[in-house]
This record gives structure tokens, C-alpha cells and sequence, in this order.
């Protein structure tokens, strides 16, 4: 098929999220994942970080197992939460020190038992300052969050839309969404944010939805809207099969838009669960490597 057919269809750049685990078993299930996503030949993973780095010591063994087994190029979360710039930045230069050179800089949720983020006395106030920190040690490729719902913090969606712009001007590369499930919302962030001055990358989030019910519940604390047709679908799902099913079918159908759209890049939210993230991806056309896994397996 020639690139000028009108049956051709445009295959994105991909990135996919994973968490660091606690147990040994959880740590079987983030390799499995990463087995199974990783012939599909990210562009990079990223691997998240706890609050007040919570979980820096699993988030430092999971990107070096990532990086030396499945020989993919690996991003390392960071935040500001209960840490000071010191040992923000140590953190970040032992990133580089393990060839990390990719950081999704984010301001970070409060610890549990506390309702807003209170900055260290000696820590960064915010995303911008840690960005800014970051892009002067000149060592990083820096993306930073975006919310196409707005931040459930923010004073307004332009107040949220002009942070972005601070996070981006200070250093940041590009953007990442917040999940969201319509797709007219991120159009209509994207064409505010352009409004706004924002020429840098903003690549949408993407879950494939493992489990409705947490899903939800999710969504409702980030601020993203579960639409009604949403409910109406998964209960008709009557089993497990019938779930996974209508969650590709869902996930696809809304890359597919977003790349009829202009979109080039997705990242997709695993949970360390990859089969759905396959699924999809291989209905967009991403076409797996077999000899990618195999070259880091030994």
C-alpha cells in the first residue's frame, strides 16, 4: 500500500508508564509487561515516583532492569514533594549516572493524610523551579504534565493553561497529558494552549481501561470526566472477555481520532498490565520486534 492511499494510516510514536513494584510478585508482573511492550519499540518508557520519593530505590531498580534487560530508553519521574533541591537533583544526577538522560519533571501529590502540597523549607516550590533546576544541569530531555480538564488545583483552565507555558518556558521539551476519554477536550485544550504561545509537543495520555469501577474512581480524583456512554457500555460487558474487548475497541477508536487529528505520539498508561496496551498498539499498526526482547534477555 502506497503512503498516498486513502486507506494508509498514520502509526505514532508510542511511550508507555509503568509503576515501580513492592512485591516480588508485583515485580514479575512489571517484567511481563515490559517483555511483552517492549518488541513494540517505544520511543521510551517512563517509570514513575513516589511522593516525597517514596519509592526511589525501587523507581532506580526498575528503570536499570528496564534499561539493561529490554535495552529501551527509560525516563525517570521526579518530584518536589518533601525533598530538598539537594537531594532532588542527586536523584536526578544518579539518573544520568545510570544513562537515564529522559526526566518527567512534576510538581508531585501531596502525602497521604495531607490536602495540599506544602514545598520543603529548602525544596522547590513548584514544578517551574524544578524544571528550570533540571535543564541547567544540562543533562535532560524534560517533559512536564498537562490537563486537558484542568488541574484540580488550578484557579481556572487559563490560569492551568499559562503554569504549562511557565513549565515549558523554564526548560521542559514537551507535555504530557492527564488520561481523559473524549476527545474534543483535548482538542480544545490544544487549541488554547496554541492560543497561549504553547508551540512545544503536547502528547495525550492514553488508558486502556483494565478495570472500570477503579477507573472511575480514578478519574474522579484527578479531575478527568468518565462520560455517560461509558457506564452504559461496561454494563452491558457481562464478563471479563467482554470488558476487554470493549475497552480496545474504546482506546483504539479514540487513537485512531486523535491521529486522524494530527497526532503522532501517544503514551499510554500501562499499570504494568500490557495486554491491553498490545492489543491497541497492534491495531494502530504498531508491528512488534521480536529480536528487541531477545537481544536484552541474555
Amino acid at each position: 500500500m502506497t503512503s498516498d492511499s486513502p486507506a494508509a494510516r498514520i502509526v505514532p510514536r508510542i511511550s508507555f508508564e509503568f509503576f515501580p513494584p513492592k512485591t516480588p510478585r508485583a515485580s514479575m508482573a512489571l517484567w511481563e509487561s515490559v517483555q511483552r511492550l517492549a518488541p513494540l519499540a517505544p520511543d521510551f518508557v517512563s517509570v514513575t515516583y513516589g511522593a516525597g520519593g517514596a519509592t526511589r530505590e525501587r523507581t532506580m531498580a526498575a528503570m536499570l532492569a528496564i534499561r539493561d534487560c529490554a535495552r529501551l530508553n527509560v525516563a525517570g519521574h521526579l518530584t518536589c514533594v518533601g525533598a530538598t533541591r539537594a537531594e532532588v537533583l542527586k536523584v536526578a544526577r544518579n539518573y544520568a549516572r545510570l544513562g537515564c538522560h529522559r526526566i518527567v519533571a512534576l510538581r508531585g501529590d501531596p502525602p497521604a493524610g495531607q490536602d495540599r502540597f506544602r514545598p520543603h523549607p529548602d525544596g522547590f516550590e513548584g514544578a517551574v523551579e524544578l524544571v528550570a533546576a533540571l535543564s541547567g544541569l544540562g543533562l535532560f530531555d524534560i517533559r512536564v504534565a498537562a490537563y486537558p480538564e484542568t488541574h484540580p488545583e488550578a484557579a481556572s483552565p487559563q490560569a492551568d493553561i499559562e503554569q504549562l507555558k511557565r513549565k515549558l518556558d523554564a526548560g521542559a521539551s514537551g507535555a504530557i497529558t492527564q488520561l481523559f476519554f473524549e476527545n474534543e477536550v483535548f482538542y480544545r485544550f490544544r487549541d488554547a494552549c496554541a492560543a497561549a504561545g504553547i508551540s512545544a509537543p503536547i502528547v495525550p495520555g492514553i488508558l486502556p481501561i483494565e478495570d472500570f469501577d477503579k477507573t472511575v474512581r480514578f478519574a474522579r480524583s484527578c479531575g478527568a470526566t468518565v462520560p455517560g456512554w461509558m457506564f452504559k457500555a461496561y454494563g452491558h460487558a457481562e464478563d471479563a472477555a467482554a470488558h476487554d474487548l470493549l475497552s480496545t475497541a474504546i482506546a483504539t477508536e479514540q487513537c485512531d481520532e486523535l491521529l486522524s487529528e494530527g497526532v503522532t505520539d501517544l503514551h499510554f498508561y500501562t499499570l504494568n498490565k500490557s495486554e491491553l496496551v498490545f492489543q491497541v498498539c497492534r491495531a494502530l499498526g504498531v508491528e512488534p520486534e521480536p529480536a528487541r526482547i531477545a537481544a536484552g534477555a541474555g
